[in-house]
């Protein structure tokens, strides 16, 4: 057993010249381009076309600086289990790569037993430093990731199903027996969401400072949580569900229900944007590729699905039950039942996922949670006798981006990195299926004038040329009887559209009657009435 490097489809090694770092660098920034440019050409206003013709040159030249700090900046390459002959990579356990990592990275598998206050269910932040874990018997923690130390942690004596991190690690959210609460990371209880209910599952849109929560009557709310809110509350009218995950692309929340559907909500409707039959039975688990084009849902028919947002289409199916999905940022799909977790890949890259490696937890446990932790190849598991750890090596993103996630930020960053959050915080009416959308310019279809409206127009085009004064010219050529004939010409050539403009409307009129007049079935009495085309 070996862990190797995954080669990209780019090359490595220096090009020879000039030219060849260009088109390297072009094919790089393909992938950070915000999609295809937006159609200027049928723009008029000309200082919105100005606007859009800069903002896209911004976005080109973000792309490429982005391209070059892949090439030439990033330092780690992520590295993928590779096995040896007939030796297969599922069949590798955890002792043996704890064997072959270093000291650091050995600390991350570790099993914490506290069975008298589980199950458990834990939450990650963006950066990955940070663990949130919540027992259903009233037990909450913060935990430090970097050096495996308990920052806080309290009873709060009832039940907990479900924890969240806000925007930061400062902040957590949890869902117990009869309301909601939002704790400082000092255990401090600073608010009571009330209007929520008795809530089964919570979950955090960053990019909107959004809580939104499905509790045990089947209510959707959102809560902005910088203003405190209530942005959205509506009724599935599916009944109760404990299945809810965000599609990390759009910030759509998706939803999992009994009768096997998956439906996708939006802030500002109260209907499903798209209600989706996804099994043949109670749908169990949900989970998102980090691309957001890739969904994969597990049902009570002991299949696990997967669906290319793109077209809304089922494009693998695979045997087999589970409690819980979670994807990790490199596209690793780990899937949770009973004691057994199996995580799945896509090793060719054509959206054909495989077995990569499986686990067995001590028999007893009862996994209810999975979560992958950010920019580390860290799989962290939630089950009934406390929480636990394994490495899953090219589950995580190698680079983090301080500008987005920095696991070593300082107070003062924090405090910084906030206050702009709060500034670029995007309204609800920019949650869309589609946000590519957002930025370009809606064309408006043209609808067709009634005849009442082409009468006036072809009126106003006459008195026009009416009023018009024609150029006074000498020898006789402004007489009355030549201005005469001018002046009809021209009522005739503004006439000229608009009666073009008629009778192509009667032919397809007429042309259309005749095509449905042909489709109907005449009964044997009137047949010999019907129209018949001449023989040849």
């Amino acid at each position: 057993m070996e862990i190797t490097h995954d080669q990209e489809a780019l090359p490595n090694s220096k090009p020879s010249t000039e030219q060849d770092i260009i088109d390297e660098l072009k094919l790089r920034s393909k992938k950070y381009l915000r999609g295809e440019g937006a159609n200027l050409k049928g723009l008029k206003d000309k200082k919105l076309r100005s606007q859009l013709v800069a903002r896209e040159k911004l976005y080109g030249e973000s792309a490429k600086a982005a391209a070059k700090a892949e090439k030439w900046i990033m330092p780690s390459d992520q590295g993928f289990l590779e096995a040896e002959g007939i030796e297969k990579t599922y069949r590798i356990k955890q002792e043996t790569i704890a064997r072959e990592v270093d000291i650091l990275s050995s600390r991350n598998q570790y099993d914490i037993t506290l069975p008298e206050l589980g199950p458990y269910t834990l939450d990650f932040t963006s950066s990955g430093r940070y663990m949130a874990v919540g027992g259903r018997k009233g037990h909450l923690a913060i935990v430090d990731m970097m050096n495996l130390s308990l920052i806080r942690e309290l009873q709060v004596r009832e039940t907990v199903r479900d924890v969240a991190f806000l925007h930061n690690e400062l902040f957590f959210a949890a869902a117990q027996k009869k309301y909601s609460y939002i704790y400082s990371r000092e255990g401090t209880e600073l608010h009571c969401l009330k209007d929520h209910g008795s809530v089964l599952r919570l979950q955090f849109l960053k990019n909107h400072f959004l809580l939104a929560s499905t509790n045990k009557f089947g209510m959707l709310t959102y809560q902005d949580v910088s203003m405190g809110d209530i942005v959205g509350k509506y009724r599935t009218g599916l009944g109760r569900t404990n299945v809810m995950q965000v599609n990390p692309y759009n910030s759509v929340v998706s939803l999992g229900h009994s009768a096997g559907t998956v439906t996708m909500w939006k802030p500002t409707s109260s209907s499903p944007l798209v209600k989706m039959l996804c099994h043949h039975g109670p749908v169990s688990a949900l989970a998102f590729h980090p691309n957001g084009h890739i969904m994969a849902t597990a049902g009570k028919d002991k299949k696990i699905k997967l669906w290319d947002l793109r077209k809304y289409e089922a494009f693998q199916t695979l045997p087999g039950h589970a409690n819980t999905l979670e994807f990790s940022q490199k596209g690793l799909l780990a899937c949770g039942n009973g004691s057994y977790i199996q995580v799945l890949r896509d090793v060719s890259g054509a959206q054909n996922y495989s077995r990569y490696m499986t686990h067995s937890m001590v028999k007893g446990y009862q996994i209810g949670k999975l979560a992958f932790r950010p920019y580390e190849d860290v799989l962290g598991i939630g089950h009934s006798m406390g929480w636990s750890s394994i490495l899953i090596p090219g589950a995580g993103e190698p680079n983090f981006d301080s500008w987005v996630a920095n696991p070593f930020e300082t107070p003062k960053q924090r405090r910084e990195k906030e206050v702009q959050s709060l500034r670029d915080k995007l309204p609800v009416e920019t949650i869309m299926l589609d946000p590519s959308k957002i930025g370009t310019v809606k064309f408006t279809k043209k609808e067709k004038p009634t005849v009442e409206e082409m009468d006036a127009d072809m009126e106003a085009a006459v008195e026009a040329v009416k009023g018009k004064k024609l150029k006074k010219k000498t020898k006789g050529r402004s007489k009355a009887g030549k201005i005469m004939p001018k002046k009809q010409d021209a009522i005739a050539t503004a006439k000229r559209p608009y009666l073009e403009q008629k009778i192509q409307e009667e032919k397809n009129a007429s042309s259309k009657k005749q095509k449905t007049n042909e489709g109907v079935e005449l009964p044997k009495s009137l047949q010999r009435f019907a129209h018949k085309k001449p023989s040849s």
